[in-house]
């Protein structure tokens, strides 16, 4: 027997021990609630706000930017539809590949009379210009285009994508939750170029599930999603969750502080892992385009996915399957089709996918077409973590994207 690897950082990361020693007091002697007055509540709030200045250094914004939430995908409901709530319906457009925290947000304002567009990606998995362009002249009212995947960990041109948005008057969100820890991350510099928020989440740079952040213009009206004592600025009500918003703090602060020595180790290491790979007959997706340094997405001829008629297992997996239904498989699968059509090798682009539902890299937490894996900061060889589903999709000349769980 061997021990397994954890290879899913894109989807949570390990929790850093310091993160824990800096929360852990938090939970005991330090239990006051930040909107008390007294001694313990001004304890609490003084923890709270020096945590909110740490996410907000992290990605080069004020305090006052910051809206702390119970994670990220909190944090791209309340933009989408605090925003929205402040409108009159028109036209959301957000890119194909988005997580299905924005997606699915997106798409719940058809209920209110708001119309909705997804804009195609190409063979590398970068938003497809034509498309964007022809996104544009629809003229919305809200964009939302991710800065990087969770699957393939490609990096969208956020900030030249926002420009061009600019004549259109939209407000632009861009959901960052891969980015931050990893490439660099500038608010100030994004918001000059036309982001007007942008989302972060403690758990995938080595902090705490339960804390995020929205990061966002104070020029944009959102209305909030939770009404009640009126915290952070009362646009999320409801006491902090003042242990994992320390560790949010934390884990924002360690992450910068080695961001540029762990994307170094991490390049070197998936250079090799890359090589390795493009020998034994893979096809690595996203080659050519800007990516994370920690992440690589694959697949490889003759390896399946799916095990056990409609379960979905990866052959070397010590996860328990989990079921599904083959209606929900087609979908999955037309979507992975559709997103990154490249079995062909020619890199067609994907525009016909995106009205099919090309929503691939973002489905669920770990993304969905491709194998993909992505290394963390810690551990002495590969950490690298698997940022796919399972599944597998057979293209024209046999080439398989298997989902792993």
């Amino acid at each position: 027997m061997f021990a397994p690897v954890y290879l899913d950082h894109n989807a949570t990361a390990p929790i850093d021990p310091r993160v824990v020693e800096a929360m852990l007091p938090w939970f005991s002697q330090r239990f006051g609630n930040p909107s008390s007055r007294h001694e313990y509540g001004r304890a609490a709030r003084a923890a709270v706000d020096a945590a909110r200045a740490e996410v907000a250094a992290a990605v080069g914004a004020h305090p006052t930017e910051v809206v702390l939430t119970s994670g990220g995908s909190e944090a791209n409901n309340l933009f989408i539809k605090g925003a929205a709530a402040t409108m009159k319906s028109g036209l959301v457009a957000i890119s194909a590949i988005e997580h299905p925290c924005v997606r699915e947000t997106a798409r719940s304002l058809e209920s209110q009379s708001w119309r909705y567009a997804e804009i195609a990606v190409d063979g590398r998995g970068r938003i497809e210009p034509d498309a964007y362009r022809a996104a544009l002249a629809a003229r919305p009212a809200i964009v939302s285009v991710m800065l990087a995947n969770n699957e393939t960990g490609v990096i969208q041109d956020v900030a030249g994508l926002a420009e061009a948005a600019r004549p259109t008057r939209a407000w632009f969100h861009t959901d960052a939750v891969q980015a931050v820890g990893k490439v660099d991350v500038d608010f100030r510099a994004l918001n000059a170029r036309g982001v007007h928020a942008l989302t972060v989440s403690a758990h995938k740079l080595g902090g705490p599930k339960g804390a995020g952040a929205l990061v966002v213009d104070k020029r944009v009206e959102l209305l909030p999603l939770i009404h009640g004592g009126g915290q952070e600025r009362g646009l999320r009500s409801g006491t902090e969750n003042v242990p994992a918003i320390v560790g949010f703090g934390a884990a924002c602060r360690l992450a910068v502080e080695a961001k540029s020595a762990v994307a170094a180790r991490l390049l070197a290491l998936r250079d090799v892992l890359e090589k390795g790979l493009a020998e034994q007959g893979a096809t690595i997706f996203g080659l050519g385009a800007e990516r994370l340094p920690n992440t690589v997405y694959f697949s490889l001829p003759g390896i399946d996915g799916v095990r056990g008629g409609d379960r979905e297992v990866h052959p070397r997996s010590q996860a328990r399957p989990r079921r599904i239904r083959s209606g929900q498989r087609r979908r999955l699968l037309e979507r992975q089709a559709g997103a990154f059509a490249r079995a062909d090798g020619d890199g067609r682009r994907a525009g016909a996918g995106a009205r099919r539902g090309a929503r691939e890299p973002g489905a669920g937490n770990h993304g969905t077409t491709g194998r993909g894996f992505s290394a963390g900061p810690r551990g002495n060889g590969f950490s690298i973590e698997e940022a796919g589903r399972l599944g597998q999709l057979r293209r024209k000349r046999n080439v398989e994207i298997a989902h792993l769980p």
